[in-house]
């Protein structure tokens, strides 16, 4: 991520970010000057008002409590809430609207019994961990939450979410029905899609639907919508059948999410697409598709990579450029662009 004029990267459970320079030869670990109270997140959201960052922190090695924390635009954690659990769950990503940070307290729990086996990645299927979402006020104390219950479930990535005017919220998430039950090496299954899921917090309860059953992750948004209403989401096509990469030859989708239509960028025989993020075309205002899908594409002949530009408006067309590179750059997770600064 980029933030307070660094740049970061990030992982989770135990470590706080290492901020890097702009050739990445200077790299440092960074508790954003002494102020982040433990480890940090791999998902932090941007308030795109404020430009604060929102962020539930866990750690392994503390597994009774996770930390809600608010970092603002100077880069220093203004505010801190700690939020008791049980069994340590693993909290991946988390999302804002303009009331509340959710919560997804999901049944993938640290395991001692893993850790012990010679597993390096502690944490397994747990069936009697109760299931939850919660609802905290960005103001709020820890026992303001409003935790409603769940069906077994897990999400690693949330797309976006927003407040109602009727009061509701509006969760959008790629959803699985187990992770790591059988296997601690993978996901057991594909996910079962990309919902919508509608939480009313006086009734308690939470209403899933699917918006697209298609196997897909990775879901990016035009951030400058984070928690706000929002027209599109784009995420990566799975293969149909799980590999030991998890990656394989897929589509990038587009959603239109009033409309229900979604669109394919095809990459061709052979190639594999890491993630592709929405950057905003310059001058293009508000108009939230009016941009480009950047990502980098392995080539078939497994050697070579390419970084793609894709116009946003135009998903299902050949890309508007591509910058080839001599070498196999390894499917990743996750990226970020972040631009030059304005002199």
């Amino acid at each position: 991520m980029g933030h307070a004029g660094g740049a970061y990267a990030l992982v989770e459970a135990g470590s706080t970010p290492v901020r890097f320079g702009d050739t990445l030869d200077e790299q440092r670990f960074d508790n954003f000057g002494g102020t982040l109270p433990g480890s940090f997140t791999a998902h932090p959201r941007r308030d795109p008002t404020t430009g604060e960052l929102h962020a539930i922190c866990y750690e392994a090695t503390d597994p009774n409590r996770v930390r809600y924390n608010i970092i603002d635009t100077a880069g220093r954690v203004r505010r801190t809430v700690v939020i008791p659990v049980s069994h340590g769950p693993l909290i991946h990503d988390c999302a804002i609207t303009d009331r509340f940070v959710i919560v997804l307290d999901l049944p993938l729990t640290l395991s001692l019994r893993t850790v012990i086996s010679g597993h390096g990645f502690p944490y397994t299927w747990n069936s009697d961990h109760p299931v939850r979402l919660g609802l905290l006020s960005r103001d709020g104390e820890a026992n303001d939450t409003i935790w409603i219950p769940l069906d077994p479930c897990f999400v690693f990535h949330t797309a976006n979410a927003y407040d109602q005017a009727d009061g509701r919220v509006v969760l959008d998430v790629i959803a699985y029905d187990r992770m790591f039950a059988q296997q601690n090496d993978g996901p057991n299954t594909n996910p079962r899609g990309f919902e919508r899921w509608t939480i009313d917090p006086v009734a308690g309860t939470v209403v899933q639907r699917a918006i697209d059953v298609a196997p897909q992750e990775l879901p990016r948004i035009d951030e400058r919508r984070t928690g706000k209403p929002y027209r599109y989401a784009y995420a990566m096509g799975l293969p149909d059948e799980i590999g030991e990469t998890l990656v394989g030859e897929a589509p990038l989708f587009k959603h239109n999410l009033e409309t229900g239509a979604r669109e394919a960028h095809a990459f061709g025989p052979g190639r594999i697409a890491a993630e592709f993020m929405f950057v905003p075309r310059g001058g293009s205002g508000t108009v939230e598709d009016d941009g480009w899908l950047i990502g980098l594409v392995i080539d078939a002949d497994q050697t070579s990579t390419a970084l793609e530009i894709i116009d946003a408006r135009a998903i299902d067309q050949s890309p508007v450029a591509t910058i080839r590179l001599p070498h196999r750059v390894p499917p990743g997770i996750h990226g970020t662009w972040l631009p030059t600064p304005s002199a």
